[in-house]
Parts: structure tokens; sequence; C-alpha cells
């Protein structure tokens, strides 16, 4: 048979497009023309394809040698389409059986050796394989994190020779066994080892409970990111469907391991991060913290010193759970619904409001300062809370309060009720949401609409007081907002 097909993936963004490679041999001169949109790695693999071939003691097919990668309009780059590219000249050429390819989806690199080497982004491919409803060949390096899609038939090879004799029926493959190597987690660090700070606790418990954005402003050394890196051991546990968003994210991403991929993610990245740093981007765009942080945290230290245009890249993801990132060519679309934690210092020496009297800022310096931090993304700050300096005495007797367990189990109490409710945390409520979940009495929400004229906050705040006080009420297992709820959760808002 001169024709043959052999079904791969490519990746765009966090999704995995099928492509279909059709080799046709034709009687001429001897060549090799490789079509459909192939990058320059792509064009690259008949080199490698060839000799792979060769080196392995196949026959190359002296022919002329149409290699087809369709959709012709579909980018296609890297070097995972050289295990497919391979199988469909050696069907084309009668030495596989063209029928033992149908059902199968192959990813891999080939060496010179005819080795297969490991490819990125194989999970993506994986659910979609699953989809479809085909078995996976996988370079073994790729074997464990394909077997995240349970259900999943997953064939793991070394060699292209091994491939062969397993399709040729002379040495069948087993189907890869899951060794759960990437299922390891680690414990979160418990809220208890935070010395004092009831009132930041208490915003934190508040945070997880909805899912609100918090800011945290105080002096140094007063444990707001001690403070931070405790949310993600308070908050619920992945779903499988989250965990392999998640492990899918982790797995197109350049340099970030699989490891603990049921947990939650917790991104920390310095101040003088990019914007396509914290986005994404690039000439193959590749995400960016925000979508790393995806079904987790995103903590932001010393805010005001992040560049002013960074911050602002925010605004839209906050609001819609997701960035898009343009080229000329085409779009692409990341996942990005993470809860933001944020960190400043009050003023430029970091010593407003202490006690000893340390700061000697002006009014100038620090509205210079807060003035790094746009109206806009402040609004869409849920918590605003000040972490005040507490006691040195280091053997003093202190109540830590409770424990990340003990607070986790009262965050998954509320969002039960939440998702019982309205089916989403409180913190994604919609207008028509607010309406039908946030209603008071008359004379609560007469009191809210004067307290928010006297404070000007804008209709967008009103609102996401409306939801932290509806979470507020969901803590205590309360179904009507009382003017108490709304007091603290306005509370939240005055802070800074």
């Amino acid at each position: 048979m001169s024709l043959a097909i052999v079904h791969s993936r490519a990746q765009i963004g966090v999704d995995a497009p099928s492509v279909t490679v059709e080799a046709h041999l034709a009687n001429g001169l001897p060549s090799l023309a490789l079509v459909g949109l192939p990058e320059t790695a792509v064009k690259e693999s008949k080199d490698r394809v060839r000799s792979a071939i060769l080196n392995c003691a196949l026959d190359f097919p002296p022919r002329r040698i149409t290699l087809n990668l369709a959709p012709a309009d579909l980018p296609k780059d890297g070097g995972r389409f050289d295990l497919a590219i391979a199988l469909g000249i050696l069907a084309a050429s009668g030495q596989l059986p063209a029928e033992s390819l149908t059902s199968l989806e192959c990813l891999g690199e080939l060496a010179l050796s005819g080795a297969i080497r490991p490819v990125q982004g194989v999970l993506p491919a994986a659910l979609a394989a699953r989809q479809a409803g085909r078995t996976l060949v996988v370079p073994k390096e790729n074997a464990e994190e394909a077997s995240l899609a349970t259900g999943l038939s997953v064939l793991a090879v070394e060699h292209l020779l091994e491939l062969v004799a397993h399709l040729n029926g002379q040495t069948p493959l087993s189907p890869y066994q899951p060794q759960g190597l990437l299922r390891h987690t680690q414990p979160y660090p418990d809220l208890a080892e935070v010395q004092g700070q009831i009132a930041a606790k208490r915003a934190l418990l508040v945070a997880a409970a909805g899912n609100h954005n918090l800011l945290l402003s105080g002096p140094p050394g007063t444990g707001k990111t001690l403070l931070a890196s405790r949310l993600p051991g308070l908050l619920p546990p992945l779903t499988e469907e989250e965990a392999l968003q998640v492990a899918a994210i982790r797995s197109v991403a350049s340099h970030t391991p699989l490891q603990s991929w049921p947990q939650r993610p917790f991104r920390h990245p310095h101040h003088s991060a990019s914007g396509p740093a914290l986005v994404g981007g690039g000439s193959r765009p590749q995400p960016g913290e925000i979508t790393l942080a995806h079904h987790g945290v995103l903590f932001l230290d010393e805010l005001p010193e992040f560049d002013r245009r960074v911050l602002e890249v925010l605004r839209e993801p906050l609001e819609s759970g997701q960035i898009v990132i343009a080229r000329a060519r085409d779009k692409v679309s990341f996942p990005a619904r993470f809860q933001l934690v944020a960190a400043m210092n009050p003023c430029p020496c970091g010593f407003l409001g202490d006690p000893s009297g340390r700061c000697r800022c002006s009014t100038e310096q620090i509205q210079r300062y807060r003035g790094k931090l746009s109206g806009p993304l402040l609004d869409r700050i849920d918590l605003h809370i000040t972490v005040a300096r507490e006691s040195t005495q280091l053997d003093a007797p202190v109540d830590n309060g409770d424990t990340s367990a003990a607070a986790a189990s009262r965050v998954a109490a509320a969002r039960d009720i939440q998702l019982q409710r309205q089916g989403i945390a409180n913190a994604f409520l919609d207008l028509p949401g607010l309406r039908a979940h946030c209603a008071l009495a008359d004379a609560d929400r007469q009191w809210l609409e004067h307290a928010c004229e006297r404070l000007t906050l804008s209709l967008r705040s009103a609102h996401r007081v409306l939801k932290v006080a509806r979470t507020l009420a969901d803590l205590q297992a309360q179904e009507q907002i009382s003017r108490q709820h709304l007091a603290e959760a306005l509370q939240y808002r005055t802070s800074l």
C-alpha cells in the first residue's frame, strides 16, 4: 500500500488538536516533501526519521515521498511528530500493517539511533486521546504523565524497533501500569505556626471560604508572607478534573515539574517579573505565572515594587478567569482562575503607623508610593487588612488559634453551602447571582448604601462587600445576611 495514515496531536496552549500524518509513496526520483505548515523543528524531522529508519536496519524507500500534516492551516512545531512520520513511511512501504495504526495516536521525538526521546505537553494529548477512544503511544519517560488520564491505554516505548515488533505482532507490548510517581503530596505549612495576628487569620479564613482576593499591609517582619503561604492549606482539595487541569498546565510549561500535581499551586513571582513572565507570551506562547496559579494562589509580595504596567494586566484575568495572548497568526487562550494574595508595606520605609515612631516618610513620599497601585486594581481586591507588629517576647505564652486542619474544616463547610446554593464560590457571583442569593432586608440595604456613599466606594466595591458579607454568613451557617456581616465586610474595605 502506497498510502498510510497515522494519528498524532499538536500543542496549542493547553489544547491538543488532532493532527493526521499522511504518508504517500509515488514513482519518481527519490525525494521527501513535508507539507502542512511545519515549523523549523518539524521540517528537520525528515532527516532524523531517515537516519533512525536506516540505523534500525529497516528500509527507507527510494521513492518520491510526500508527507502531509493535516489540517494544513494548523501550525506544527517541535519533534513530537517524528514517531508518527516514521510509522507512516514504514506502513506506506509495506513494512508495517496499515490497519494496526488506525486505533493509535503517536507522540515522540526520534534520535538518529532510533531511540525515542520524551516530548513536552503529553498530558493534554493524553486527555484528548482518551476522549477519542484511541491508544496513546509515548516515550517511556512520558508514560507516567500520560497515565494520569485514567481509563486511557498507554504504550510506553524506548526504541523504534520495539514498536515495530509490536505492530507486526512479533513482540506485543503490554499497556503501561501507573506507578503513582507523580501523586506524592507535601504537607502545607500550618496556620498555628503564625504567632498572634488574630485579625489577619480571620481575614485569611474569610478569603479561603469565599475565594476572595486579599491584600495584607503592614511593617516588615509582621508575618505577611507567612500568612499568605498558609492559604493553600485552608482551601478545599482539588477535584479530579481541577487537578488534571493543573497538571495539564504544568505539562505544557517549560521547566515546571509535575510532582505533587493534586495539590493547589502556590506561585510567588519576584517583583522584578516582566509582563510576559506574569501573563505568558513568547513566539511560541507559554503560560505565565497567573496560569501556573490556576485553581491555586498567586502571591505578589512587595506589591508596589512591581512595574505598574505589569500589575495592570491582572485586571482582566481577575474578572474573566482567563488570559488571551494574541499573535499575528493566531490567539492562544490560557486559563487563569487564581486567587490573588498581595502584600505591601504602608510606606517606602515600611514603618508608617508603627508605635516606635521610626517612620520619617513625608506625605508626598507616601502618596507617591501608594500611587503605584491603581484604583481599578485595588477595587478588585475584596479584603484589605492591616497586619500589626506583634510582641517580641519569645517566651511569652501565646494562643496561636486554630490549626490549618480546623480552619480548613470550617472553610469546607462554608464552601459546601455555597456549592449547594449556587454552584460556585461567592467571589464568582455575577449580578443576577447577587440579586438571587445576597438579598438584604430593606433597612440593611439602606444602611449599606449610605455607608458606601460615605466611604465613596464604587458600585463594584459595593458588590464585593456584599459577596464578602455572604461568605461571613456562610461561615456561621446563616441563611440571611445580617448587619453584623455587612459591618465586618465594610471593615475590610477601609483598612488602607
